[in-house]
């Protein structure tokens, strides 16, 4: 088959449907999940250096050396199989062993991950998850003694999973030594690719969960900015009918600014956790869980503990862009505003000048009058002067001729001024 008919991605897509392999593991056994991601532009970090530090963790234990531009890695460190895995904004690190430490939930088990080693992460843990995972008892009665023992009974979660064939059970709560605790229960007939896929589904669940929390601690923080906006913007409403349209304009535009600031700076965080809340649930459906006589599910305390801070998020996204509308609304009442007073001032200034034009068209009349007059007056005398010997051999008395002559020069002057005008407009 001739394969440059394929696109060049072809195989990559296909790969990475099968980048990501639940484990395959029997009980009893425990695994211990890590993820780390940084504090600041997670998903714009150096990816090498996430690499560099897998490596480091590979050498100790003589594994062979990931590859540089490799998103997942799988190998045998000790007794551990251990999984590595880059995300958007984070990696996760999972090793699971055959048996069960001796005491439930020792932190030694986590050895495999030192603390020197994890000092070193590029990023800071955001996940750390223990999972012991125990062949269901027959009597099972002896189990809830286990768990008070274990966890805090005031927040413990106890629920049947896949169609009972496990009981999961866990508080939710950090322990002294900084890990999340998961108690699993598997009975005897379950296969290794169904428990893998417990221990996976749990601690997916717990690392986007943690993830999509990040966005809580921006919706405070956007709360208090909007808190000292939204007064200003109020006011600025209400001053746009009888306030100086300009001066508030300005202000408004002020506050635009800050709110597509806040905007630019959140949505990417919003975004994010929209899509880890999504992948959480997911997973919360996935184990399709079954009540434990009277203990709450899963579902149950993510409703009253993790539904209301994903709510505030949404609802304070929701608040941002409600305030942008308002701010652009505005903005755009204030302009048409600005723009019919302009409109009304430009109509006033044009008839300002048509009455000044009317003005300027009566002097000229005036002006034209006395000047057929001024014209006439000369040419008259001029006349008087050229006739009065004529006059005096004709014996017509000068004045009598220079009152003769009067009417037929204002005529004449009137006439010449009349053409020299349209001569000049028709120009």
């Amino acid at each position: 088959m001739d394969r440059n008919l394929d696109h060049p991605l072809r195989t990559t897509l296909v790969n990475e449907l099968h980048a990501r392999p639940s484990p395959r593991v029997r009980a009893p056994c425990h695994a211990v999940y890590l993820a780390f991601k940084e504090p600041r532009e997670a998903a714009a970090r150096d990816r090498s250096l996430d690499v560099a530090h897998l490596a480091q963790l590979a050498h100790r234990h003589g594994a062979p050396k990931p590859d540089e531009e490799t998103s997942h890695y799988a190998a045998r460190l000790g007794r551990y199989d251990v999984t590595w895995e880059s995300h958007t904004e984070f990696v996760s690190y999972t090793a699971i062993a055959e048996g069960l430490p001796a005491r439930p939930f020792d932190p030694s088990a986590a050895a495999i991950f030192a603390a020197d080693w994890q000092a070193r992460a590029p990023g800071r843990r955001v996940t750390a998850v223990m999972v012991r995972v125990e062949q269901m008892p027959e009597d099972q009665s002896g189990i809830e003694r286990e768990l008070a023992d274990w966890f805090s009974v005031d927040s413990l979660a106890t629920f049947w999973v896949l169609d009972k064939s496990a009981l999961v059970a866990s508080d939710f709560r950090i322990d002294p030594d900084g890990w999340m605790r998961f108690a699993v229960f598997v009975r005897p007939d379950l296969g290794s690719g169904r428990t893998g896929r417990i221990i996976q589904r749990l601690c997916e669940i717990e690392t986007y969960r943690a993830m999509s929390m990040l966005g809580l601690e921006r919706a405070r923080m956007l709360s208090e900015r909007l808190n000292a906006l939204e007064p200003e913007l109020a006011a600025m409403t209400g001053d746009m009918e009888n306030g100086p349209a300009e001066t508030t304009l300005h202000r408004l535009l002020s506050v635009a600014a800050q709110l597509e600031s806040l905007a630019t700076q959140s949505v990417f965080r919003f975004g994010a956790t929209r899509a880890y809340e999504a992948i959480a649930m997911d997973r919360v459906r996935a184990l399709r869980e079954e009540r434990f006589k009277d203990r709450q599910l899963l579902g149950e305390f993510l409703t009253r503990r993790y539904d209301p801070a994903m709510r505030t998020v949404k609802s304070t996204e929701a608040r941002l862009n409600q305030m942008l509308e308002r701010t652009g609304r505005a903005g755009e009442l204030l302009r048409t505003r600005i723009e019919v007073e302009r409109s009304a001032q430009n109509q006033q200034l044009l008839e300002s000048m048509d009455h000044r034009a009317e003005l300027q068209l009566r002097l000229q009349h005036t002006v034209e009058g006395l000047s057929v007059v001024a014209i006439s007056y000369y040419a008259v005398g001029l006349l008087g002067y050229m006739s009065a010997p004529l006059a005096k051999s004709a014996g017509i008395d000068k004045t009598v001729l220079m009152a003769l002559a009067t009417p037929v020069v204002v005529g004449l002057v009137w006439l010449g001024l009349r053409r020299l005008k349209a001569a000049i407009h028709h120009s």
